[in-house]
């Protein structure tokens, strides 16, 4: 399901700050060499995590699903100048593809990629966060949630890609299909979690900003 037209998005990318040419060319890579290219972020999405980056100025980073490389980039737009992201992603197969696009760019430094379960990596992390994006398995949002939340300062942001999933959310139970229903009981529990506050939005597959209080 699209939820704006082809002729808003495309005036909505030509209103927005133009992807960097690095940017341009993981793009065109990605649709030309990976499979599930619509797993990439994009224009306007990347624009948008790039800006939540810029606005929060955040020291450390985590992201959950790398896939390519290209979140991850638009993500580190708005690090602090000594300031890290670790991405994680359990694909080794795409391990030297986005690599190959860190060492392209100005953050390769600020950039540390770990090929694992995400569900034994996180545990290890003796750090405290101030914004998480998480885009990986669906079925694993809740555990996700649940790691992050305590590594997390106050007033940090966690950004849950995919919410919507292409408009399954919106199916009744019984047509749901397993990633539907998990993603369904994610978007009630961070609802009714005490500890954040959320606001959901209809940018591309559905984008949930979850702050921790």
């Amino acid at each position: 399901m699209e939820f704006i037209s082809p002729e808003i998005l495309n005036y909505c990318e030509s209103h927005s700050n133009p992807e960097s040419e690095l940017l341009q060319q993981l793009n065109r890579d990605t649709y030309a060499k990976i499979l599930n290219p619509r797993m990439l972020s994009g224009h306007l999405q990347g624009r948008f995590l790039a800006m939540m980056s810029q606005i929060l100025r955040p020291k450390n980073i985590l992201e959950i699903g790398t896939y390519t490389g290209y979140s991850a980039l638009c993500l580190c737009e708005g690090l602090v100048e000594d300031g890290k992201l670790i991405t994680i992603d359990i694909n080794d197969e795409l391990e030297s593809f986005s690599s190959s696009f860190f060492k392209k760019s100005k953050y390769e430094k600020n950039i540390e990629a770990r090929v694992g379960d995400a569900l034994q990596v996180i545990p290890t992390l003796d750090i405290l966060f101030d914004l998480v994006f998480i885009d990986a398995d669906k079925p694993s949002y809740s555990l996700y949630f649940d790691l992050v939340i305590d590594k997390m300062r106050s007033g940090g942001i966690i950004i849950a890609d995919n919410v919507l999933w292409s408009g399954h959310i919106l199916k009744p139970e019984a047509e749901q299909d397993f990633d539907t229903k998990c993603l369904h009981q994610f978007n009630e529990k961070v609802k009714n979690d005490p500890r954040v506050t959320v606001t959901m939005l209809p940018v591309r597959d559905g984008v949930s900003l979850i702050r921790k209080m």
